[in-house]
């Protein structure tokens, strides 16, 4: 989804008393279920979760508050089990997918997929535009459940252990059995939900155009605390250490802290709104803006490194950036995907696409997966930005692929799911 661009000014408000409590236990419910399709691939390995999080601060104190940020991560990049692959929101993992990669699988939702799809301990979940959310085995497409809610999804999935929640456009955050499809616990929320939730040990956070950050219960779903910014949220919450870092339409990058929901540091100034989840490596974070501009901050300092501004073509941010320690790639709508160094922020490579990227990018070891509005996904050259694959299918894809272990997964507006990995030896 797209943030307006000329959204509304309002002054930020520190953590509020917590509104009565919109919280629904949910009655014993059994999903859909489909006899599975025919068995294609060999069954694949289950992996524990990969969740990686920046280094929390040298404070004990800090310390002890930053372990509830998330369960114990396995092999990074086994797993996607949130939309940008992380709770840090990096868009990366270290490893490099196989050359040549072939389609394993397809699966067909029936209707529109405008979202990432999330994976964890060999099942596939995503939600469609019509409300029913996708249980599916990595390991051959085959249908596992499916539940049908009231409402469609704009927000993928997040799973973390025996947990998965998701946020509808009604605003409704559904708590869910990853292995049954059981529905456990819901939580309404005043306005649409466009991005996944982060999970930690004891909460669920999650965010709501009705321009608020809610902690719930991971166990029950019970309202937390809410910190409220003033305008539209579109981006996931971002964890860092005990920090939760949000960027905002009323043009700021908020600090909160995990714990108590209160404010952690005065807002940072950005070039103009975002809907951009901030992506977060070490001390620093990175985010784009709807006004063209790509800024990164230091933000234990609280202050801005750099800021980034075409100048040879505005050019306009409504996705996410992906990074890693050497490397910040991001995709714009005027077709351009650009690298960045870090530190300094000097471009390091430019390639145009023939159609504008409405899917953040993301990084798999030496390459940048990029996923077009016009059906083709690309695979770049970390270092240079070489085109080194490319493919293409009818549909567009909306939302960036999902990448677990030596598997790519990615959705499109046709609500097609496509598998690509190695060849079957």
């Amino acid at each position: 989804m797209e943030a307006p661009t000329s959204p509304s000014r309002k002054a930020l408000s520190p953590a509020k008393p917590s509104p009565p409590s919109k919280h629904e236990e949910m009655p014993d419910s059994t999903p859909q279920t489909s006899v599975p399709r025919c068995i294609r691939l060999g069954s694949l390995l289950l992996v524990t979760l990969a969740l990686a999080i920046a280094p929390p601060p040298d404070a004990p104190a800090q310390q002890a508050a930053a372990q509830q940020a998330a369960p114990s991560p396995a092999a990074e990049g086994a797993e996607w089990p949130v939309d940008r692959g992380t709770f840090g929101a990096t868009g990366a993992v270290p490893q490099t997918l196989p050359p040549n990669l072939v389609e394993l699988w397809r699966y067909e939702a029936g209707e529109p997929v405008e979202t990432t799809a999330v994976v964890a301990e060999g099942r596939v979940f995503f939600g469609d535009v019509d409300g029913v959310l996708h249980a599916i085995a990595l390991a051959d497409g085959a249908e596992l459940w499916k539940l049908k809610t009231e409402a469609g999804f704009l927000a993928s999935p997040a799973v973390a252990g025996d947990l998965l929640v998701i946020g509808d456009l009604d605003g409704v955050v559904h708590a869910i059995d990853p292995a049954s499809g059981k529905q456990r616990w819901k939580y309404a929320t005043e306005g649409q939900i466009d991005a996944g939730a982060a999970i930690t040990d004891e909460a669920v956070l999650v965010t709501s155009q009705d321009g608020n950050l809610y902690a719930l219960g991971r166990k029950d779903g019970q309202l937390r605390w809410v910190y409220e910014t003033g305008d539209q949220i579109r981006c996931r919450p971002t964890i860092a250490g005990d920090r939760v870092f949000l960027g905002g339409c009323d043009g700021r990058l908020h600090s909160v802290t995990l714990s108590s929901g209160k404010q952690a540091a005065e807002p940072l100034p950005l070039d103009g709104p975002t809907g951009s989840t901030p992506a977060v490596v070490g001390d620093r974070a990175f985010l784009p803006t709807q006004t063209g501009s790509v800024m990164a901050f230091d933000w234990r300092a609280g202050k801005t490194l750099w800021s980034y501004s075409d100048p040879e073509r505005p050019q306009e941010f409504r996705n996410s950036a992906a990074a890693t320690a050497d490397r910040v790639v991001v995709a714009s709508q005027n077709r351009q995907v650009i690298a960045f160094d870090p530190s300094s922020g000097n471009v390091l490579w430019k390639r145009s696409l023939r159609r504008r990227a409405d899917g953040s990018p993301v990084i798999a070891g030496e390459d940048v997966w990029v996923a077009a509005s016009d059906g083709r996904l690309y695979r770049f050259a970390l270092a240079d930005g070489e085109e080194k694959w490319q493919f293409e299918v009818r549909g567009a894809f909306v939302a960036p692929p999902a990448i677990a272990g030596d598997r790519l997964i990615v959705a499109n507006d046709d609500g097609v799911v496509i598998c690509f990995g190695p060849p079957r030896s």
